[in-house]
């Protein structure tokens, strides 16, 4: 028998659960992979929370990237084979310890790739280069502000940066995530005791920057707006505002939520701004999609990228994980382990 984590109801890590599930079949142009990895987002404790759309109704199985062994491929599967090792970008049901796949999401590894590092790169990897490059034709003379880049997208977004050779890039964390920061050629601003406002500001003369990337949303939404430069681009992909951890009421949470703010399509023309949303769990064009994980694999054997892992929990802790990184404590990527 195989198993998968399941969020049983909206709310805390408690309504998470293990469920033992048959070993699914693949389709035709699918695969079945044996899941060795899988990775957690934030976006799967805003869907536990009911907070993020899309999601499938409740009861249902996060999760929007694996690594592991091809187990079975459908008749017109071509390109891996069994026991193959392969990374699998999902549209969610990820976390379980057989999962089937699109072929077309399915990419074999190279060997000097280990299986730890593929399941950190499809959704973090993706987004950060899905920003940066495919709807912000980043430049090696712009400048960049990275909000949480001590986590997952944050860490992936700041080795983008320095691939490109981009050299003005700031980026907000707690204290204890400067040194990361600071090692990939970024400056690092308390976000508990400076004022990013004030620091862009001050650094631009007023300018602001050229691309600012936002998963907190809410109010925080509005004061990067603010420190925009003219034909600026707002990439906002998260809500981290408005999930309540061990510091954070879930009143506190919900006035998050209503804090959101309302983008004045007048005021933007003026200044020839963008604010894109961004949720690769629903973009459809597999073409752009297969060319970005083709490209950060490709960083990744170079050795430009690497995936910065914080934590592996067991498939059977996966509420503590959820904790973690409600918390903010994670550098980098979670992951599931699902093999002894």
């Amino acid at each position: 028998m195989a198993y998968r984590v399941v969020i049983t109801k909206p709310g805390g890590p408690n309504v998470l659960d293990i469920q033992e599930i048959p070993i699914p079949h693949p389709g035709p142009n699918e695969v079945c992979i044996a899941v060795h990895y899988a990775g957690i987002n934030f976006a799967d404790t805003l869907m536990r929370l009911g907070f993020y759309q899309p999601r499938p109704p409740f009861p249902f199985t996060p999760g929007y990237e694996v690594s592991g062994l091809v187990h079975s491929i459908g008749s017109d599967v071509e390109h891996v084979e069994v026991g193959q090792r392969v990374v699998g970008l999902m549209r969610n049901g990820g976390q379980a310890s057989h999962i089937v796949a699109d072929a077309s999401r399915t990419l074999p590894l190279p060997d000097d790739i280990s299986l730890e590092a593929a399941a950190s790169m499809p959704v973090t990897y993706i987004t950060a280069h899905h920003m940066l490059h495919h709807l912000g034709n980043l430049k090696s003379t712009d400048s960049v502000l990275i909000h949480g880049g001590g986590g997952g997208v944050g860490t992936a977004a700041l080795q983008l940066c320095q691939w490109a050779g981009v050299s003005k890039v700031w980026s907000t964390a707690s204290a204890g995530k400067a040194e990361i920061i600071q090692s990939y050629g970024a400056t690092a601003i308390n976000r508990h005791q400076e004022d990013f406002v004030e620091i862009i500001k001050s650094a631009t003369n007023g300018a602001g920057v050229d691309h600012i990337l936002d998963p907190i949303g809410g109010g925080h939404l509005k004061r990067s707006l603010s420190v925009l430069a003219q034909g600026g681009k707002l990439y906002t992909y998260g809500m981290s505002s408005a999930a309540p951890s061990s510091k954070r009421s879930l009143l506190k949470a919900f006035k998050a939520l209503r804090s959101r703010p309302r983008f004045d399509p007048m005021l933007m023309m003026s200044r020839n701004q963008g604010v894109f949303g961004v949720h690769m769990g629903t973009w459809s064009n597999e073409e752009v999609m297969q060319e970005q994980m083709e490209n950060i694999l490709r960083g990744i054997k170079e050795g430009a990228l690497t995936p910065i892992i914080d934590s592996i929990y067991d498939a059977k802790d996966v509420a503590v994980a959820h904790q973690h990184i409600h918390d903010g404590k994670n550098i980098g990527k979670v992951l599931l382990k699902f093999v002894e």
